[in-house]
């Protein structure tokens, strides 16, 4: 909504809508990590819903609940155009899959994010600022929010308020059966890929299969509630 607002209502150049939603976006996943860390919140799920609902409802406030459309073709670069028979969205993904498994992988920050994850009170005992480094990942995720805003503006060269609701539920599915571990700690990229795939293939096979949207929304769910208690299971055999 901010992109539009720059570069459709305000006649910007698409360069500066294209940056002001991934500033927007980092500084959205900045602000969770600011609650989390400052607030002492006793759980990430309290600052990162609050968030969301607040930061809808501003969307919906400054557009008045209108949808923003008739974007330029730099803004639908991403969302639309192909190398080839590739489209570039895939391409962007692959991009960021490679950059995001070099950066958990080669990184001292990483490492860090990894300890913290495992064992928040022993990462800290041994050193590591913790409360920087979630600021960090709270950041980054902001700035993928940002990200994947862009690509669905560019696919339906439209922004609207509500854009993306539900899409958390999907995430967390995924990250989950990608084999991440919702105690933390545990997860790879490419494990998440993976997620992201088989929910894709899960959502695609049942607008094959004629399944109304509600039913899909309870299917999610109960795979949602699988995974996790696939995760707990794992756990326990770990401890053991």
């Amino acid at each position: 909504m901010t992109m539009g607002i720059v570069t459709v209502n305000q006649g910007m150049h698409p360069l500066l809508g294209l940056a002001s939603c991934l500033a927007v976006g980092a500084l959205c996943g900045w602000i969770n990590g600011i609650l989390l860390t400052k607030l002492r919140l006793p759980h990430p799920f309290i600052s990162t819903l609050g968030m969301m609902n607040v930061e809808r409802g501003v969307a919906l406030i400054v557009t008045g609940a209108a949808p923003i459309f008739g974007f330029p073709k730099m803004v639908q670069f991403l969302g639309t155009e192909s190398v080839g028979p590739v489209p570039v969205s895939f391409l962007l993904v692959i991009v960021v899959y490679i950059l995001f498994h070099l950066f958990l992988t080669r990184t001292a920050t990483s490492r860090y994010i990894y300890a913290i994850g495992g064992n928040k009170e022993a990462a800290r005992l041994s050193g590591i600022n913790v409360d920087r480094v979630l600021v960090i990942v709270y950041t980054l995720s902001g700035l993928m929010a940002g990200l994947a805003g862009i690509v669905m503006v560019g696919r339906v060269n439209s922004a609207f308020p509500l854009a993306g609701q539900g899409y958390e539920l999907d995430a967390i599915a995924a990250v989950i059966i990608g084999g991440a571990s919702f105690f933390g700690g545990v997860g790879t990229v490419w494990g998440t890929l993976i997620g992201a795939l088989i929910i894709a293939v899960l959502r695609n096979g049942l607008n094959l299969l004629n399944v109304t949207a509600d039913l899909q929304m309870a299917f999610i769910g109960l795979v949602i509630i699988a995974a996790v208690f696939v995760d707990v299971l794992r756990q326990r055999s770990t401890q053991k």
